[in-house]
């Protein structure tokens, strides 16, 4: 039987699971892990981040294009708990990804060595990402690593996906024990849940009924890749196919059953159709608080009167936040197969519906109010001037990546997707800083899938930009090419601008513009901060630049950022809001104050 320290058990596992990549950056806490990982180089390869959390989000990156999880590593203390921001982002948009730290030897735990966290409990770090995990794994004997492992990926794999850490002592990734290495699948299920036939059978009574249908279609969906049977369902029923956040790009977002968003961020088609269907069939998604714009009746949803049919992998979620006529538990993808059979012999004419006549009407009303809002003359230009240049410019399966802030509300609202997984952005955790790393994650999937040439684009403003900037030196580390780091740069955070100056007065905006102590209005030169890391860069304001500057970076052979300066004066600055959000008003702005204190009477809890 051979003998392996625990690093290289590890790593041998990790090798068995087919994963090529691990990232991290190594530290005096995991440096036998490193050279276990040293030790077999020419089978896995190591990605250097320049800060932990990015490791996360381009794991995130890459698995929404392979469906595989990567393993992010780390040393002990700051390193570790650099891991936060990211690991959360996973963990409320179900993405799995290995995380493993670096920790204090067991023979000295609790005795405040360097970078220990001890005062309550010896070691104590992993309780800082115990919330924010599927599970998290204390190590104590490098014997009982084959098990961890085989669990780790088990519970990362299965049911509602997630992030999962291993807490892992520097003495334990050193000792040795001679052990084989198990193989991955010995103690993993298989197949997918399929939900109760009976409770199945109602559903497909309940949409059989329908006049007003709707599809309304979260991550869940993508996850499971059902995109097929959602464009397949839809049109045998003639449903409108409402997105939240994370199932944008379910179907083919020109599809004539495509109704865009519902929620704060939303459309007035989306709006229209959910908050007046008859019944709803909502898969894999959760009724955050933007989606169901607060809760407030008739705004996004009127469930009840409408009937809420809603299926999801985690039985917690489905009546969480609103009745269900139907709750099915059960993978959306087997669920859906399931409808479909018993509706197999039911169909209609969809085309011919009065249903459908009012949804092209709606469609055309949304397009036509974005026509209006959209002043492509502007200059520096809007950024909804941008979207539509890009979409002009990118191939159908380009990968779009998004972070918070405004570009990803008008992403939401007007940049068409035609193939699943193309449209990443940061959900539930609404985090910053995602972006440019994601990106990362999605080139590197790209080319592991097949498609070199995939073109990856990360739209990000400025603020997200500088968060995780230094990133871009992996693109080039990493020899990238077709990728873009698109900048808006508005010199703040305007996404907060508006949102204040919406909920407080056009005279708010405070603490969010980038200015110097003159007050004069600042900015990096991002286009020059490119060029230095080793990318093509350009600096543009105006409409007719964006596609000359695309072309250019696209022939460049290197990484590109494309520094795009957009307008900062609301209302040109954002999208506009056509939901309702629950942002508390002041008691002394007395008149905002009544009129929120009206609304709010309509959320219904």
């Amino acid at each position: 039987m051979p003998k392996y320290t625990g690093g290289e058990i590890i790593c041998k596992y990790l090798i068995k699971e087919g994963v090529k990549y691990v990232i991290g950056i190594p530290g005096h806490g995991n440096l036998p892990l490193v050279d276990a990982f040293f030790k077999n180089k020419d089978k896995i390869q190591l990605i250097q981040p320049k800060q932990e959390m990015s490791g996360v989000h381009l794991a995130v990156g890459y698995y929404r294009i392979t469906g595989k999880p990567l393993c992010v590593f780390t040393s002990i203390g700051p390193g570790a708990i650099n891991t936060a921001i990211g690991v959360a982002d996973a963990y409320v948009d179900s993405f799995p990804c290995l995380v493993i730290t670096g920790d204090t030897h067991v023979h000295m735990r609790g005795k405040g060595v360097l970078q220990e966290i001890e005062r309550k409990k010896d070691s104590n770090m992993p309780k800082i990402l115990e919330p924010i995990v599927k599970r998290s794994f204390e190590v104590a004997t490098v014997g009982q690593l084959p098990t961890i492992m085989q669990r780790a990926f088990n519970y990362m794999l299965t049911g509602r996906k997630g992030p999962v850490h291993i807490d892992l002592p520097m003495d334990v990734q050193a000792s040795d024990i001679d052990i084989e290495i198990p193989l991955p699948l010995e103690r993993r299920s298989s197949g997918r849940i399929m939900g109760d036939f009976k409770i199945i059978k109602k559903a497909a009574n309940l949409l059989k009924s329908a006049k007003r249908p709707v599809l309304f279609i979260g991550g869940g969906a993508l996850t499971s890749n059902s995109s097929e049977e959602v464009k397949l369902l839809a049109e045998k029923i003639g449903a409108a196919v409402v997105v939240t956040m994370m199932g944008k790009d379910i179907i083919d977002n020109s599809h004539p059953l495509y109704c865009w968003s519902s929620g704060s961020k939303g459309t007035t088609i989306g709006l229209n159709m959910t908050s007046k269907a008859d019944v709803i069939l909502a898969l894999g998604c959760r009724f955050a608080d933007e989606t169901a714009s607060s809760y407030r009746q008739g705004v996004s949803f009127s469930i009840p009167p409408s009937k809420l049919i809603h299926i999801d992998i985690d039985p917690h979620e489905i009546g969480k936040n609103y009745p269900v006529s139907v709750g099915i538990v059960g993978d959306a993808k087997a669920c859906l197969l399931q409808i479909l059979h018993e509706l197999s012999d039911y169909s209609i004419d969809y085309k011919r519906t009065d249903y459908f006549g009012e949804i092209q009407e709606e469609k055309k009303k949304w397009f036509e109010f974005l026509d209006e809002y959209r002043d492509d003359s502007k200059v520096p230009v809007m950024i909804t001037t941008v979207l539509r240049e890009i979409r002009k410019f990118f191939d159908h399966d380009a990968v779009i990546v998004t972070s918070s802030g405004n570009v990803q509300a008008q992403m939401l609202q007007e940049l068409e997707f035609y193939e699943p997984n193309t449209c990443l952005t940061a959900g539930g955790f609404s985090t910053m800083g995602y972006s440019v790393p994601a990106a990362i994650g999605a080139k590197l999937g790209s080319i592991d899938i097949g498609k070199q040439d995939r073109q990856v684009v990360a739209l990000v403003g400025d603020g997200d930009f500088m968060m995780t900037l230094s990133e871009i030196s992996m693109a080039v580390q990493l020899g990238l090419d077709k990728i873009f780091f698109i900048v808006l740069n508005n010199h703040g955070w305007i996404a907060i601008k508006d949102l204040q100056q919406a909920a407080f007065g056009e005279d708010r905006g405070y603490g969010t513009a980038f200015e110097d102590n003159n007050g004069n209005t600042y900015s990096p030169d991002f286009a020059k901060i490119g060029e230095a890391f080793g990318c093509y860069a350009e600096r543009i304001s105006r409409k007719e630049e964006i596609i000359p500057a695309l072309e250019r970076a696209a022939t460049s052979k290197k990484p590109a950022v494309i520094e795009i300066e957009v307008q900062r004066e609301y209302p040109f600055t954002g999208s506009p809001a056509v939901g309702w959000w629950d942002v508390p008003k002041p008691a002394y702005l007395e008149e905002r104050r009544k009129v929120y204190e009206e609304e709010i009477k309509e959320e219904k809890l």
